[in-house]
């Protein structure tokens, strides 16, 4: 092996161990302790997006609160067939617990007109580009994050939540259902 191979290799190990030593690009941890990640147990990522008002909303506006973040699209069954019961619970909770309803990639126009047809109240957000959605890993539809009164992710949940999953995972950030 030539002497220049050699000083390669050991520049290339030498770069891999300085990468996992400062912990490979996670995301840097809240004055909390906790690690900021779309992860159970850590905080969830921060973001801001428009609803189909226009207005931004952000995640940490709603501090203090039970948050569930639901991915989704106006052309997905499973998605379609859940929305009733999280509105359902968001009207019995509204004071403690708030949705949003983050939708990939999709026109205002449909997204309204979905929220208009199923009579949801809660915040119909939108993702252009899925931006948050690759923030927070989304792989399937719907994908469901219930994040506690301190931002902390204690469930997710991907694919379609009968009525007594979402009960349950609701007592787990404090909302008895």
């Amino acid at each position: 092996m030539s002497l220049r191979r050699t000083f390669y290799i050991i520049g290339v190990l030498g770069f891999v161990l300085a990468a996992c030593a400062s912990g490979g690009g996670s995301a840097p941890a809240d004055p909390s302790g906790l690690e900021v990640a779309p992860v159970v147990d850590s905080l969830a990522p921060d973001f801001e997006l428009e609803n189909i008002e226009g207005e931004l909303v952000s995640l940490s506006d709603y501090r203090g609160k039970a948050v569930l973040i639901n991915f989704w699209a106006t052309w997905c069954g499973p998605c379609r067939i859940e929305m009733p019961a999280i509105q359902s619970r968001f009207e019995a909770h509204s004071d403690e617990f708030v949705v949003l309803a983050v939708d990939n990639n999709e026109p205002q126009e449909a997204v309204a007109a979905f929220f208009d047809e199923l009579q949801l109240t809660f915040p119909g957000l939108l993702d252009p580009g899925g931006e948050i959605q690759e923030l927070y890993r989304v792989r399937g539809y719907p994908s469901s994050y219930f994040v506690d009164q301190n931002g902390v992710v204690k469930v997710i949940h991907i694919g379609v939540m009968t009525e007594g999953q979402l009960d349950d995972y609701l007592s787990q950030v404090g909302i008895d259902a």
